[in-house]
This record gives structure tokens, C-alpha cells and sequence, in this order.
């Protein structure tokens, strides 16, 4: 290549197949990539690259010190790329425990008609992530029961933490018919369309006939967290700012009755 594409041999460069994307920078630094790029823009002489960090990454990636298998009950498994942020999330978050995360992809419709035991009893943890519409929310309903009963590790994301307050309300608090205004009219409407909220010093309102394009509530927005919550000790304090998207809440009017029965209203925005 050198020869007869004019190029010095020093800037040949594999691109070798490596086991994880995470291994490609340190093989780019083994083909001395870092060392033309620097060359080629006249960085010369070059600070010594810092590769110790990516080369801890790549030994936990193919070292680890365990195991956990978390189940993901979702409504598009199908195309697993609808959760890409997840997975490396969940990838990330192995790799600062030194433990490899085994993800097991679950239709939540299959536990509309299923014994969700088969398919739970041996996750570490259980996620439910989020989705649109009353397709498969009885079985992700099922599966915040399951991990309530079992003390199974639950985390619950958008629609997922919908569904966990709806199986808490009809398990717990005695509201048998505890629904989301998203499923349609409901008379017990445990979860609800935000119909209007502050953005900055302007109120902005929804009405639940309108129609639902340009609806959601986006952007940063700061929450309280409540002292002492796991959630506050992660944080390390007791108002944050995250980015929001959405367009349904828990109902306020529910919150004391939730309450009693057992459950943690650790963040309020």
C-alpha cells in the first residue's frame, strides 16, 4: 500500500477486527494512529497519550469479576436499536462494578399469557423501559408485581415507572380499576396527561381532546429529591436538573394513598 498509493509506511494503518468497540482506541494506539494525526497538524512534539484509562476499560471488558443477568420487558425487542442508549448504559454501569451484564430481551405481551416466573425467576434485576400505548402494558404491569413480590431489583423508566404505580395503586392501595388516561377513559386515572406546566417563566398548557403532536414536556427542569432517598444519596444532593420527555405523570391526588401503602415519592419536578 505504501508502494503504490504514495503513502509512508508509517501511516498504514490496519483497522483490525477487535472483539469489542471499546478495545478499537487502544488498537488504533498499538497501529500508531494517535502518532500521524499529530503529525500530519504539525503537533510536534506531542504530549504521551493517556491510555490506561481505555486499557482498565478493555481488561474489565474481558475480565470481569461476575456476572448479573437483568431482564429487559419490553414492546420492541424486536429492534433492540429502540434501546440503544440502555444497553450501553447498562454496559457502562457493569464496567464500573467489574461484572458483565447479560441483558435477556422479553416481549411484555408474552406475560399476558404466560407465567412470568419462568422467564424472571433467575434475573438479578428487572428494567422496564419506556413505550407509547396499551399494547403490552398489562404485562409490564405483571412484571413490576413480579419484582415487588419477590424483591426483585426494579427499575422502571418513564412508562415502566407508570406501570409500577398502577400495579402499586390495584395491589396495595385498593384501586382495583387503576389505569392511564393514555389507555383511554378511565375512572380511576392513576396516571394522567400533564395538562399544564412552567417552562421557565411561562405557563404551558395541554387540554386532553387537543391533539398529542408537540405535546410532551422537554427540556431540563429541576427536581427535588427527597433527603435520605437512594436516589438523593446517588445524587449527592436534594435538587437536581435533568432533561425531561414526556407527556403523562402519576396523578398528584393519588399521592398520599400510594403513599400509605408503602411506596417513595423520592423525586418531585
Amino acid at each position: 500500500l505504501s508502494l503504490f498509493c504514495n503513502v509512508r509506511e508509517s501511516a498504514v494503518i490496519q483497522a483490525l477486527d477487535v472483539p469489542h468497540i471499546y478495545d478499537v482506541p487502544m488498537a488504533y494506539h498499538k497501529e500508531g494512529l494517535d502518532s500521524e494525526v499529530l503529525a500530519a497538524f504539525g503537533i510536534d512534539p506531542a504530549p504521551k497519550p493517556r491510555m490506561e484509562p481505555w486499557q482498565k476499560v478493555s481488561d474489565r471488558i474481558h475480565s470481569p469479576e461476575g456476572e448479573v443477568t437483568i431482564a429487559i420487558v419490553g414492546k420492541y425487542t424486536g429492534l433492540k436499536d429502540a434501546y440503544k442508549s440502555l444497553i450501553e448504559a447498562l454496559s457502562h454501569g457493569g464496567l464500573a462494578n467489574h461484572v458483565k451484564v447479560k441483558l435477556d430481551w422479553i416481549e411484555s405481551e408474552i406475560f399476558e399469557k404466560e407465567d412470568p416466573t419462568p422467564w424472571l425467576e433467575k434475573v438479578h434485576g428487572i428494567l422496564v423501559p419506556g413505550g407509547f400505548g396499551e399494547r403490552g402494558s398489562e404485562g409490564k404491569i405483571l412484571a413490576a408485581k413480579f419484582a415487588r413480590e419477590r424483591k426483585v431489583p426494579y427499575f422502571g423508566i418513564c412508562f415502566g415507572m407508570q406501570m409500577a404505580c398502577i400495579e402499586a395503586a390495584r395491589s396495595l392501595a385498593g384501586v382495583e380499576h387503576a389505569s392511564s388516561t393514555e389507555f383511554g377513559p378511565t375512572e380511576e386515572p392513576v396516571v394522567g396527561l400533564m395538562t399544564e406546566w412552567l417552562k421557565g417563566n411561562m405557563l404551558e398548557k395541554r387540554r386532553e381532546t387537543g391533539d398529542l403532536g408537540g405535546t410532551m414536556r422537554l427540556g431540563a427542569y429541576q427536581a427535588d429529591l427527597a433527603k435520605g432517598s437512594k436516589i438523593a444519596d446517588i445524587y449527592g444532593d436534594t435538587q437536581i436538573s435533568e432533561r425531561h420527555r414526556h407527556r403523562y405523570e402519576v396523578n398528584i391526588d393519588y399521592k398520599e394513598r400510594l403513599e400509605e401503602c408503602g411506596l417513595v415519592f423520592a423525586g418531585m419536578s
